[in-house]
């Protein structure tokens, strides 16, 4: 690799990166839906004609964003768990749980656009998927792992069978747990984004005030669902 090559493939990592940020910038005073490429070029003062060189069009940047942001959030979750220790399930659940209401609460115009109403016109590409399941991964593995352990007493159950052609989407999340225990695990899951959208989107303004207790609660409550003793 030449120096020549080396330092234009610098420049032009710097300023993806600098119409990334923009962009970022942009969802919050703007939204999703108002993501503008020309607006980020005059901001940068740069001839419109020239970002379509790093992105062709508004898509290819919303793409960015969202692969961006849920590595981000993926990466956080990641982290949390590593620091536990890994026989203690229950901690490695709550701090999990904790790591995306806490990166979504601190990167609200970034989980929104992960999280939120669907950009019009706009279709996610396959390129998104592995980033968009990295956090789910992880609360995947804290089940399959206190399962694997012994360390679950799921209530007694079994998934509906119309279900069952259903599970398969979802095993690879979760390996080795059976059925019932595979939609329980899901159910806790949609109960921590449900939790963490209505909190983002400020459905809980005026009626809960100690936010982050009522999430502690909610979590091991979402816990015991899959029997994960607290």
């Amino acid at each position: 690799m030449t120096a020549s090559r080396t330092a234009r493939e610098r420049v032009r990592a710097e300023l993806t990166r600098e119409i990334t940020d923009i962009a970022r910038r942009q969802l919050a005073t703007e939204g999703a839906g108002g993501l503008s490429l020309r607006a980020v070029a005059r901001e940068m003062g740069m001839v419109s004609s020239a970002i379509y060189r790093y992105f062709p069009s508004r898509d290819d940047l919303l793409t960015a964003l969202i692969i961006d942001g849920y590595n981000a959030l993926g990466e956080s979750v990641e982290r949390a768990d590593a620091a536990c220790r890994q026989d203690d399930y229950p901690r490695r659940w709550m701090t999990a749980c904790h790591a995306v209401r806490d990166w979504a609460l601190a990167h609200p115009h970034e989980y929104a656009l992960l999280y939120g109403s669907p950009v019009p016109g706009y279709q996610a590409p396959q390129d998104t998927i592995a980033a968009r399941v990295r956090d789910v991964t992880v609360l995947g593995r804290i089940l399959s792992d206190a399962w694997a352990a012994g360390a679950l007493q799921p209530p007694p159950g079994e998934a509906p069978r119309e279900l069952a052609p259903e599970v398969e989407a979802f095993r690879g999340l979760m390996p080795g747990v059976p059925d019932d225990l595979l939609w329980r695990g899901l159910s806790a899951w949609t109960a921590l984004y449900g939790w963490v959208n209505f909190e983002v989107f400020g459905q809980f303004n005026n009626t809960i005030e100690n936010r982050r207790a009522a999430f502690e609660h909610s979590m091991r409550l979402a816990g015991s669902t899959f029997g994960l003793a607290q």
